[in-house]
């Protein structure tokens, strides 16, 4: 017999996400620190010496293990709440399957008025890509305007195609990988002071996705 879990019973946002949230904060505090850790040479430096020298050591070992990081505190997260996986899974099923349903009448008009020869998605791809869209787009509008932002997610979930959990969950996974591209970039930068720049530059890209992971628009 499948047991349903009660909504009532499942926990808000920031609970259900609490590991994947003090990552973030625990990678924007290790960010600052090691940014810091480049400048504080300079700092320190007589005003006269020309020469100081830095490392950007700190700022590559926080870029290298970011994405473990995270990766470990939704593990942990997703342990820590197994009724609340179980629903989310189930959401996304039926909601996948109404996004298939969509795509799949969209292909065949498509089809029909299009002569291009140009392949279309998949009912699978199209079905992908228009959550990741929407993430995306919920991701960019919350960094302007948050009460923007919730009015989008609800027009985005008017059709059923698409759940309010689902979607901020697509545009956390949006903000963290904005973030992680930039310590990438920041691993890959030679110039200590430009490495410990870009550094900082993801820190609001992981303050937004504290945000959206903590968000509970009911």
């Amino acid at each position: 017999m499948t047991v349903t879990p009660d909504p009532l019973c499942l926990p808000a946002r920031r609970r259900r996400h609490a590991r994947l949230i003090l990552g973030l904060t625990t990678l924007i505090g290790a960010c600052a620190e090691a940014a810091g850790e480049v400048y504080r040479p300079i700092a320190h430096a007589p005003a006269g010496q020309e020469a100081v020298e830095v490392t950007r050591w700190p700022v590559v070992q926080v870029s290298g293990t970011a994405a473990s990081l995270l990766d470990m505190a939704r593990a942990e997260d997703d342990a820590r709440w197994p009724a609340a996986v179980a629903q989310e899974r189930d959401a996304t099923r039926r909601t996948y399957a109404a996004r298939c349903a969509v795509a799949t009448a969209q292909a065949l008009l498509e089809s029909a008025e299009s002569g291009s020869g140009v392949p279309l998605p998949t009912v699978e791809q199209a079905a992908a890509m228009q959550l990741a869209g929407a993430g995306d787009e919920v991701a960019a509008c919350w960094r302007e305007d948050p009460q923007e932002a919730v009015a989008l997610v609800s027009d985005l979930v008017a059709g059923g195609e698409l759940g309010v959990d689902e979607v901020l969950d697509q545009a956390v996974d949006s903000a963290v990988l904005a973030g992680l591209m930039a310590l990438q970039a920041a691993r890959a930068e030679t110039d200590p002071t430009m490495t410990a720049e870009l550094c900082l530059a993801a820190v609001p890209h992981l303050v937004l996705a504290v945000a959206l992971a903590s968000a509970d628009l009911d």
